[in-house]
């Protein structure tokens, strides 16, 4: 009896207090995962939304949908709490059930708001609201009810690659490159340095005090890269002791793809582009293109296309004037050089030549245009489409209605030509 009291009182000396409590007490021991383990755990989640809505139905479809594209989900069940956080905290989406109350003031404060005036908005209405009283009031997307999850990620799938691309446009690399600068305006020449790069512009410093203002032509050369980049900027921001930001001015698609490709290998933060939208072309003029797609992108979206058809290329930088929820979207193309001139008129050579020929197409969202900027003029062009895509606010089916006397108009002995006009209907 002794002995064995002997050995117990020896076996529980080796037993840390911790652990002998829970086998006395019965509590269940905490699993702790081997570091190796941790280190393969899913990273939390990097996109962040803000969701408005009291309908728990929608909420858990929200959810669902949001976390299979790993976008973290902030419930808020007021626009007041709603209103409070968009104050204080940056989400890359935020999404409002217009059916509460202080819906409107939630998605027009986002617009207002610094941390959160480039979120994407998306509204969830009801099938008999117009589009233009939503778009209105700064929705980029919009949601009808009932929602499903299939209609969900459909709309988010594009909310997502528009939320991570103008993240990628806003993250910066440090990294210090002579630039040389020529004003457009008159005002000289400067060279100056950078201390960190973006693909919407750059942040630099120079030798003097002296304020630079107006518009500039740069050339730098990229570390690792033997041919320079040349861009026009103009300065967007004045800091402290002689520091300031540049912002480029709708650099060409060849220049963007390489800053960016150089980027992404040079971030410590870069993450892996979305796959390309799913896109068909139906209708294509000198001024811009008609894609069908089940998640279009929103009015204002600025972007980059790539299309091929027998040898023929086209890369383009492209604005989404038009866009029909689950149906396509109109893109207007953004240059005006010859070079892109000849190379649509080329394309357009290619597909009268082969009717049959489906072109390969690839678009990737390139950011939002602020809304006060991307508003322009009815275009003087006899370009039907653009016609089309500046004139008034149609319904889905009315636009297409109006698509399809534009595509009988044209005539097969008229489709398609190279003058101002001409049109290709790949419908």
């Amino acid at each position: 009896m002794q002995m064995t009291t002997v050995i117990r009182m020896a076996l529980n000396s080796l037993i840390p207090q911790s652990v002998e409590h829970r086998v006395r007490t019965g509590a269940r021991p905490k699993f702790r995962a081997p570091m190796a383990c941790r280190r393969q755990e899913k990273p939390c989640m990097s996109l962040n939304s803000l969701v408005l809505c009291s309908d728990d139905k929608i909420v858990r479809v929200l959810r669902r949908s949001l976390g299979d594209l790993d976008i973290a989900v902030e419930l808020c069940a007021d626009s007041a709490t709603a209103l409070r956080k968009l104050t204080r905290k940056r989400f890359e989406a935020i999404i409002v059930d217009c059916a509460g109350d202080g819906s409107s003031d939630v998605l027009s404060s986002a617009r207002n708001a610094p941390c959160n005036k480039q979120a994407v908005a998306v509204a969830i209405v009801e099938p008999a609201v117009g589009l233009k009283s939503v778009f209105s009031i700064g929705a980029h997307f919009v949601l009808y009810k009932p929602v499903s999850s299939e209609r969900a990620k459909s709309s988010f799938r594009a909310a997502r690659a528009l939320m991570k691309s103008e993240r990628r446009r806003n993250s910066r690399v440090a990294v210090r490159i002579p630039v040389s600068m020529k004003s457009l305006e008159g005002a000289g020449e400067l060279n100056v340095t950078t201390f960190d790069l973006s693909e919407g512009g750059m942040a630099v410093s120079w030798a003097n005090r002296r304020r630079p203002t107006g518009r500039w032509n740069i050339e730098f050369t990229l570390p690792g890269t033997q041919s320079s980049i040349e861009v026009q900027a103009e300065f967007a921001w004045e800091g402290m002791k002689a520091q300031a930001g540049l912002r480029f001015l709708q650099p060409s698609p060849e220049e963007t793809l390489r800053l960016r490709e150089w980027l992404q290998k040079n971030s410590p933060e870069a993450e892996p582009d979305d796959p390309p939208l799913s896109c068909r072309l139906t209708d294509l003029s000198l001024g811009g293109c008609y894609l069908e797609s089940g998640s279009p992108l929103p009015v204002s979206s600025r972007v980059l296309l790539s299309m091929r058809a027998a040898g023929a290329v086209v890369r383009a930088q492209g604005l989404v004037r038009v866009m029909h929820p689950e149906k396509g979207m109109g893109v207007e193309f953004t240059q005006a050089t010859a070079e892109h001139r000849a190379a649509v008129e080329r394309f357009l050579g290619v597909l009268s030549e082969n009717r049959t020929l489906a072109p390969e197409l690839q678009i990737e969202p390139d950011g939002l245009e602020p809304l006060g900027n991307s508003a322009k003029p009815v275009p003087s062009t006899d370009d039907p489409l653009l016609q089309l895509f500046h004139g008034d606010l149609l319904t889905a089916e009315d636009f297409h209605a109006a698509l399809q006397k534009q595509r009988a108009a044209s005539g097969e002995e008229n489709l398609p030509s190279a003058s101002t006009g001409a049109t290709a209907v790949l419908a």
